[in-house]
Protein backbone atom coordinates (compact mmCIF):
# COMPACT_ATOMS: atom_id res chain seq x y z
CA UNK A 1 0.00 0.00 0.00
CA UNK A 2 1.27 3.51 -0.83
CA UNK A 3 2.36 5.54 2.18
CA UNK A 4 0.17 8.43 1.11
CA UNK A 5 -3.03 6.39 0.74
CA UNK A 6 -3.19 5.79 4.50
CA UNK A 7 -6.17 7.00 6.43
CA UNK A 8 -5.92 9.56 9.19
CA UNK A 9 -6.35 6.84 11.83
CA UNK A 10 -3.44 4.84 10.40
CA UNK A 11 -0.99 7.72 10.11
CA UNK A 12 -0.11 7.93 13.85
CA UNK A 13 0.72 4.20 13.79
CA UNK A 14 2.97 4.77 10.77
CA UNK A 15 4.80 7.53 12.60
CA UNK A 16 5.40 5.24 15.59
CA UNK A 17 6.82 2.54 13.32
CA UNK A 18 9.16 5.04 11.68
CA UNK A 19 10.36 6.21 15.07
CA UNK A 20 10.85 2.64 16.25
CA UNK A 21 13.06 1.92 13.23
CA UNK A 22 15.24 5.00 13.72
CA UNK A 23 17.75 3.15 16.04
CA UNK A 24 18.23 0.43 13.37
CA UNK A 25 19.23 3.11 10.87
CA UNK A 26 21.73 4.46 13.35
CA UNK A 27 23.19 0.96 13.81
CA UNK A 28 23.70 0.63 10.08
CA UNK A 29 25.51 3.98 10.04
CA UNK A 30 27.77 2.91 12.93
CA UNK A 31 28.58 -0.40 11.23
CA UNK A 32 30.12 1.54 8.31
CA UNK A 33 32.87 2.87 10.61
CA UNK A 34 33.84 -0.43 12.24
CA UNK A 35 31.78 -0.58 15.44
CA UNK A 36 29.47 -3.42 14.38
CA UNK A 37 31.04 -6.00 16.70
CA UNK A 38 30.62 -4.04 19.90
CA UNK A 39 27.17 -2.82 18.86
CA UNK A 40 25.91 -6.39 18.39
CA UNK A 41 27.02 -7.36 21.92
CA UNK A 42 25.11 -4.48 23.47
CA UNK A 43 22.17 -4.21 21.05
CA UNK A 44 19.85 -6.40 23.12
CA UNK A 45 20.74 -4.49 26.30
CA UNK A 46 19.95 -1.08 24.89
CA UNK A 47 16.52 0.49 24.89
CA UNK A 48 16.80 3.30 22.42
CA UNK A 49 14.08 5.93 22.43
CA UNK A 50 13.47 9.05 20.38
CA UNK A 51 13.52 12.30 22.39
CA UNK A 52 10.08 13.88 22.77
CA UNK A 53 11.41 17.06 21.21
CA UNK A 54 12.37 15.32 17.95
CA UNK A 55 10.58 16.94 15.02
CA UNK A 56 7.93 14.73 13.41
CA UNK A 57 6.84 14.83 9.80
CA UNK A 58 3.30 16.05 9.43
CA UNK A 59 1.85 13.67 6.85
CA UNK A 60 -1.30 15.82 6.73
CA UNK A 61 0.66 18.26 4.56
CA UNK A 62 1.64 15.57 2.06
CA UNK A 63 0.88 15.81 -1.61
CA UNK A 64 -2.60 14.99 -2.86
CA UNK A 65 -3.76 11.39 -3.03
CA UNK A 66 -1.90 9.33 -5.62
CA UNK A 67 1.17 11.60 -5.68
CA UNK A 68 4.53 11.29 -3.92
CA UNK A 69 6.18 13.96 -1.89
CA UNK A 70 8.76 15.82 -4.00
CA UNK A 71 11.20 15.89 -1.08
CA UNK A 72 10.82 12.43 0.45
CA UNK A 73 14.49 12.33 1.56
CA UNK A 74 14.03 15.56 3.48
CA UNK A 75 10.84 14.26 5.03
CA UNK A 76 12.55 11.06 6.23
CA UNK A 77 15.50 13.01 7.63
CA UNK A 78 13.06 14.96 9.78
CA UNK A 79 11.78 11.72 11.30
CA UNK A 80 15.23 11.03 12.80
CA UNK A 81 16.28 12.87 15.96
CA UNK A 82 17.73 16.27 15.19
CA UNK A 83 20.99 15.49 17.04
CA UNK A 84 21.78 12.39 14.92
CA UNK A 85 23.94 13.00 11.86
CA UNK A 86 23.29 11.01 8.68
CA UNK A 87 27.00 11.33 7.80
CA UNK A 88 29.27 9.34 10.20
CA UNK A 89 32.23 11.60 9.39
CA UNK A 90 30.31 14.57 10.80
CA UNK A 91 29.57 12.85 14.10
CA UNK A 92 32.94 11.26 14.98
CA UNK A 93 32.73 12.34 18.59
CA UNK A 94 29.34 10.70 18.97
CA UNK A 95 30.64 7.48 17.43
CA UNK A 96 33.57 7.40 19.85
CA UNK A 97 31.28 8.00 22.82
CA UNK A 98 28.89 5.30 21.62
CA UNK A 99 31.72 2.80 21.15
CA UNK A 100 33.08 3.55 24.61
CA UNK A 101 29.67 3.14 26.22
CA UNK A 102 29.07 -0.10 24.31
CA UNK A 103 32.41 -1.53 25.46
CA UNK A 104 31.62 -0.49 29.04
CA UNK A 105 28.22 -2.20 28.85
CA UNK A 106 29.94 -5.29 27.49
CA UNK A 107 32.29 -5.38 30.49
CA UNK A 108 29.45 -4.82 32.94
CA UNK A 109 27.28 -7.56 31.43
CA UNK A 110 30.14 -10.07 31.48
CA UNK A 111 30.69 -9.94 35.24
CA UNK A 112 34.02 -10.27 37.12
CA UNK A 113 35.47 -12.81 34.68
CA UNK A 114 35.26 -10.41 31.75
CA UNK A 115 37.36 -7.86 33.63
CA UNK A 116 40.09 -10.46 34.23
CA UNK A 117 39.97 -11.44 30.56
CA UNK A 118 40.16 -7.78 29.58
CA UNK A 119 43.30 -7.37 31.69
CA UNK A 120 44.78 -10.47 30.04
CA UNK A 121 44.06 -9.00 26.61
CA UNK A 122 46.03 -5.85 27.48
CA UNK A 123 48.92 -7.95 28.82
CA UNK A 124 48.86 -10.14 25.71
CA UNK A 125 49.03 -7.19 23.34
CA UNK A 126 51.86 -5.65 25.37
CA UNK A 127 53.82 -8.91 25.41
CA UNK A 128 53.45 -9.43 21.66
CA UNK A 129 54.61 -5.92 20.80
CA UNK A 130 57.47 -6.09 23.30
CA UNK A 131 58.57 -9.50 22.02
CA UNK A 132 58.64 -8.32 18.40
CA UNK A 133 60.76 -5.31 19.43
CA UNK A 134 63.05 -7.54 21.51
CA UNK A 135 63.62 -10.07 18.71
CA UNK A 136 64.35 -7.27 16.27
CA UNK A 137 66.82 -5.79 18.77
CA UNK A 138 68.81 -9.04 19.07
CA UNK A 139 68.87 -9.48 15.30
CA UNK A 140 66.58 -12.49 15.03
CA UNK A 141 65.90 -11.66 11.37
CA UNK A 142 69.44 -10.51 10.43
CA UNK A 143 72.22 -12.95 9.58
CA UNK A 144 74.06 -11.61 6.54
CA UNK A 145 77.10 -10.32 8.44
CA UNK A 146 77.48 -13.61 10.29
CA UNK A 147 77.50 -15.60 7.07
CA UNK A 148 80.25 -13.40 5.63
CA UNK A 149 82.29 -13.70 8.84
CA UNK A 150 82.05 -17.50 8.85
CA UNK A 151 83.07 -17.62 5.19
CA UNK A 152 86.07 -15.37 5.90
CA UNK A 153 87.13 -17.65 8.76
CA UNK A 154 86.80 -20.71 6.52
CA UNK A 155 89.17 -19.08 4.04
CA UNK A 156 91.70 -18.40 6.81
CA UNK A 157 91.12 -14.63 7.16
CA UNK A 158 90.56 -14.49 10.92
CA UNK A 159 91.01 -10.72 11.17
CA UNK A 160 88.33 -10.05 8.54
CA UNK A 161 86.00 -12.54 10.22
CA UNK A 162 86.28 -10.78 13.58
CA UNK A 163 86.02 -7.32 12.04
CA UNK A 164 82.73 -8.23 10.37
CA UNK A 165 80.91 -9.21 13.57
CA UNK A 166 82.61 -7.40 16.47
CA UNK A 167 80.53 -4.64 18.02
CA UNK A 168 77.22 -5.94 16.67
CA UNK A 169 74.27 -6.52 19.03
CA UNK A 170 72.77 -9.54 17.29
CA UNK A 171 72.86 -12.92 19.00
CA UNK A 172 74.44 -14.57 15.98
CA UNK A 173 77.29 -12.04 15.92
CA UNK A 174 78.01 -12.37 19.64
CA UNK A 175 78.11 -16.17 19.50
CA UNK A 176 80.33 -16.17 16.40
CA UNK A 177 82.75 -13.70 18.04
CA UNK A 178 82.90 -15.94 21.11
CA UNK A 179 83.49 -19.04 18.97
CA UNK A 180 86.28 -17.46 16.89
CA UNK A 181 87.97 -16.05 19.99
CA UNK A 182 87.74 -19.39 21.81
CA UNK A 183 89.02 -21.36 18.82
CA UNK A 184 92.06 -19.13 18.44
CA UNK A 185 92.91 -18.91 22.15
CA UNK A 186 91.75 -22.13 23.87
CA UNK A 187 92.12 -25.88 23.36
CA UNK A 188 89.32 -27.30 21.22
CA UNK A 189 87.49 -28.98 24.11
CA UNK A 190 87.44 -25.82 26.20
CA UNK A 191 86.53 -23.72 23.16
CA UNK A 192 83.50 -25.89 22.48
CA UNK A 193 82.35 -25.66 26.10
CA UNK A 194 82.71 -21.88 26.17
CA UNK A 195 80.89 -21.44 22.86
CA UNK A 196 78.03 -23.72 23.97
CA UNK A 197 77.68 -21.83 27.26
CA UNK A 198 77.39 -18.43 25.55
CA UNK A 199 74.99 -19.75 22.91
CA UNK A 200 72.67 -21.28 25.54
CA UNK A 201 72.66 -18.05 27.53
CA UNK A 202 71.65 -15.94 24.53
CA UNK A 203 68.99 -18.43 23.41
CA UNK A 204 67.53 -18.45 26.91
CA UNK A 205 67.39 -14.65 26.86
CA UNK A 206 65.64 -14.72 23.48
CA UNK A 207 62.90 -16.95 24.93
CA UNK A 208 61.92 -14.57 27.75
CA UNK A 209 58.18 -13.85 27.72
CA UNK A 210 57.10 -17.01 25.94
CA UNK A 211 56.07 -18.66 29.20
CA UNK A 212 53.69 -15.79 29.97
CA UNK A 213 52.09 -16.05 26.53
CA UNK A 214 51.65 -19.79 26.98
CA UNK A 215 50.01 -19.24 30.37
CA UNK A 216 47.59 -16.66 28.94
CA UNK A 217 46.69 -18.95 26.03
CA UNK A 218 45.86 -21.65 28.59
CA UNK A 219 43.93 -19.77 31.26
CA UNK A 220 41.99 -17.27 29.12
CA UNK A 221 39.50 -19.89 27.82
CA UNK A 222 39.21 -21.34 31.33
CA UNK A 223 38.33 -17.93 32.73
CA UNK A 224 35.74 -17.58 29.98
CA UNK A 225 34.20 -20.94 30.87
CA UNK A 226 34.19 -20.00 34.55
CA UNK A 227 32.31 -16.80 33.78
CA UNK A 228 29.83 -18.73 31.66
CA UNK A 229 29.17 -21.26 34.42
CA UNK A 230 28.68 -18.51 37.01
CA UNK A 231 26.34 -16.65 34.66
CA UNK A 232 24.29 -19.78 33.98
CA UNK A 233 23.98 -20.42 37.71
CA UNK A 234 22.72 -16.87 38.27
CA UNK A 235 20.26 -17.18 35.36
CA UNK A 236 18.73 -20.41 36.66
CA UNK A 237 18.55 -19.02 40.19
CA UNK A 238 16.58 -16.05 38.86
CA UNK A 239 14.33 -18.45 36.95
CA UNK A 240 13.72 -20.50 40.09
CA UNK A 241 12.93 -17.39 42.11
CA UNK A 242 10.35 -16.31 39.52
CA UNK A 243 8.52 -19.62 39.96
CA UNK A 244 5.44 -20.14 37.82
CA UNK A 245 5.67 -16.55 36.63
CA UNK A 246 9.02 -17.25 34.98
CA UNK A 247 9.66 -15.44 31.74
CA UNK A 248 11.68 -17.36 29.10
CA UNK A 249 13.17 -14.05 28.00
CA UNK A 250 14.75 -13.73 31.46
CA UNK A 251 16.57 -17.04 31.03
CA UNK A 252 17.63 -16.21 27.47
CA UNK A 253 19.06 -12.87 28.57
CA UNK A 254 21.08 -14.52 31.33
CA UNK A 255 22.42 -17.17 28.97
CA UNK A 256 23.67 -14.78 26.29
CA UNK A 257 25.32 -12.61 28.91
CA UNK A 258 27.04 -15.69 30.35
CA UNK A 259 28.30 -16.76 26.94
CA UNK A 260 30.02 -13.39 26.47
CA UNK A 261 32.87 -14.50 28.73
CA UNK A 262 33.50 -17.67 26.71
CA UNK A 263 33.72 -15.67 23.48
CA UNK A 264 36.01 -13.11 25.11
CA UNK A 265 38.29 -15.80 26.54
CA UNK A 266 38.68 -17.45 23.15
CA UNK A 267 39.28 -14.07 21.50
CA UNK A 268 42.26 -13.56 23.83
CA UNK A 269 43.60 -17.13 23.73
CA UNK A 270 43.66 -17.50 19.93
CA UNK A 271 46.05 -14.59 19.15
CA UNK A 272 48.17 -15.45 22.20
CA UNK A 273 48.58 -19.04 21.00
CA UNK A 274 49.30 -17.94 17.43
CA UNK A 275 51.93 -15.43 18.59
CA UNK A 276 53.51 -18.05 20.84
CA UNK A 277 53.86 -20.50 17.94
CA UNK A 278 55.35 -17.79 15.73
CA UNK A 279 57.92 -16.70 18.33
CA UNK A 280 58.91 -20.31 19.04
CA UNK A 281 59.52 -20.90 15.34
CA UNK A 282 61.74 -17.79 15.17
CA UNK A 283 63.81 -18.93 18.15
CA UNK A 284 64.07 -22.46 16.75
CA UNK A 285 65.40 -21.07 13.47
CA UNK A 286 67.86 -18.89 15.41
CA UNK A 287 69.09 -21.98 17.26
CA UNK A 288 69.58 -23.89 14.00
CA UNK A 289 71.56 -20.99 12.52
CA UNK A 290 73.80 -20.82 15.59
CA UNK A 291 74.45 -24.56 15.52
CA UNK A 292 75.29 -24.39 11.81
CA UNK A 293 77.67 -21.44 12.23
CA UNK A 294 79.44 -22.98 15.23
CA UNK A 295 79.88 -26.32 13.45
CA UNK A 296 81.36 -24.61 10.39
CA UNK A 297 83.77 -22.61 12.54
CA UNK A 298 85.08 -25.64 14.43
CA UNK A 299 85.39 -27.71 11.26
CA UNK A 300 87.25 -24.91 9.47
CA UNK A 301 89.55 -23.87 12.34
CA UNK A 302 93.00 -23.34 10.86
CA UNK A 303 95.82 -25.60 12.03
CA UNK A 304 98.03 -24.11 14.73
CA UNK A 305 95.30 -21.85 16.10
CA UNK A 306 95.99 -22.49 19.77
CA UNK A 307 97.22 -19.70 22.02
CA UNK A 308 100.77 -20.94 22.25
CA UNK A 309 101.16 -21.39 18.51
CA UNK A 310 99.74 -17.93 17.83
CA UNK A 311 102.16 -16.45 20.38
CA UNK A 312 105.07 -18.25 18.73
CA UNK A 313 104.11 -16.78 15.38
Amino acid sequence: MDLFFLSSAQKPNLTKRLLAHAPNSIKRILSAVGVLTLSLFAASAQEASVPPTAPIVDLQTAAPTGQFLPNEADAFSEVLPAQVSLNPALDLRGIIETSYQTALDFLQNGGPSIWAIGALSVITLTLILWKIWRLALIGAWAGGAVGKAVYAFETGDIAAALAGVQGRKSVRSKVVVTAITAITSLPEEHAREETARVAKRHLSSAGIGLGALELIATIAPLLGLLGTVLGMIAAFQALQTAGSRADPALLAGGIWEALLTTAAGMAVAIPASAALTWFESIIARLQRDLEDSISRLFVAQPPGSSAKQMAAE
